[in-house]
């Protein structure tokens, strides 16, 4: 009972500790702003031809595959760190090397319908040093 009081001083004294060393903040670069978008920031920027593909109608059991075609529109190297499909039956084949600004690469999505029946649609979320580093891809199919 008398040590509560002596630990819960050493406990404050050591949370004073911090307040002597001086914090520094590293400003974040941002270039999305309420005037739009900066393009003199070095960032990287995906741009996808489109982002959405139907198949149509289908077999059940088909294995299909669609490749999104990209470019880094940006003025830094374009890195793609993931690809996150919303269900097992979809994967996704993406470049592990640096895309340079200007220069075009592809994401595959690749599809496999068997066990599936009626209208399908699937996501597969881009991760990737752009801003934004999220970038939803869909692919859609009606599967008999």
């Amino acid at each position: 009972m008398r040590l509560l009081p002596l630990f819960l001083c050493l406990l404050l004294a050591a949370c004073n500790n911090s307040a002597d060393k001086p914090k520094t903040v590293d400003m974040i670069q941002n270039p999305n702003s309420a005037e739009g978008y900066d393009n003199s920031t070095k960032m990287p920027h995906i741009t996808f031809e489109n982002d959405m593909h139907d198949f149509g109608t289908l077999m059940a059991g088909e294995n299909i595959s669609y490749s999104f075609k990209f470019t880094n529109t940006g003025n830094a190297d374009l890195i793609i760190s993931e690809c996150d499909a919303s269900c097992g039956c979809t994967v996704a084949d993406f470049p592990r090397e640096r895309i340079a600004p200007g220069k075009t690469g592809y994401v595959t999505v690749s599809f496999r319908s068997q066990g599936m029946q009626g209208k399908q649609m699937k996501d597969v979320v881009v991760v990737s040093n752009s801003q934004p580093a999220h970038t939803r891809l869909r692919i859609t199919a009606t599967v008999r």
